[in-house]
């Protein structure tokens, strides 16, 4: 029973750490990287948009997952599943947004249009998708979308640090802006590439 019960913890430590620096939803997949360009302009920003993700993303990979096993899979209407994950996940968005607007409305404010733009967020399906197609239980699916989430928070959250020192920083006129911001981007992606290979 011990040695189970270690098992399953080092099966989710694994996962965590797959999730957030081996197979980065950003860097290493390459979704979502809208809001992680857009909103990465300040660290308060970023941490904001990155706990959003963080909970649609766990509530997402509950409820589709669910969708998919207690609705969808009984029905044989997998083919639904795209449209039905987009359903659940702007449904969740919805309650997101309502809930920032009353409770932080600066905040709420400053995210804009990349706030409800979470719906359409890649890597938000992504992950329901992975789950799935990963033959994940609730459980792990719930773990797998909360870790994508952490992951896709350091990400944005290590951009926006960067981008506040660059704000101060001497840049040549030519990379001014967006174009520095790629440039960070690939580099920060290279320096995650040393991951790649250590969890499968």
């Amino acid at each position: 029973m011990e040695l189970a019960a270690s098992s399953g913890g080092f099966r989710i430590f694994l996962m965590l750490i797959s999730a957030v620096f081996c197979n980065n939803f950003v860097l290493a997949r390459f979704l979502g990287c809208c809001p992680f360009l857009g909103v990465s302009k300040t660290v308060g920003g970023a941490v904001g948009m990155g706990l959003a993700v963080t909970f649609v993303m766990g509530l997402a990979s509950l409820f589709t997952t669910m969708v998919q096993l207690y609705i969808l899979n009984p029905l044989n209407m997998a083919y639904m599943q795209t449209i039905a994950f987009i359903l659940v996940i702007a449904a969740l968005v919805q309650f997101v947004e309502m809930f920032m607007k009353k409770a932080m409305p600066p905040l709420y404010r400053s995210l804009g249009i990349y706030l409800p733009l979470i719906t359409t967020n890649c890597a938000v399906l992504g992950v329901t998708i992975l789950n799935i197609n990963s033959s994940y239980g609730l459980l792990e699916s719930v773990l797998n979308g909360v870790f994508s989430a952490l992951g896709f928070l350091l990400a944005i959250v290590l951009m926006a640090g960067i981008n506040e020192r660059l704000a101060t920083a001497k840049i040549s006129p030519i990379l001014t802006g967006f174009p520095i911001s790629l440039v960070t981007a690939g580099l920060m992606s290279i320096a995650f590439l040393g991951f790649s290979g250590m969890i499968r």
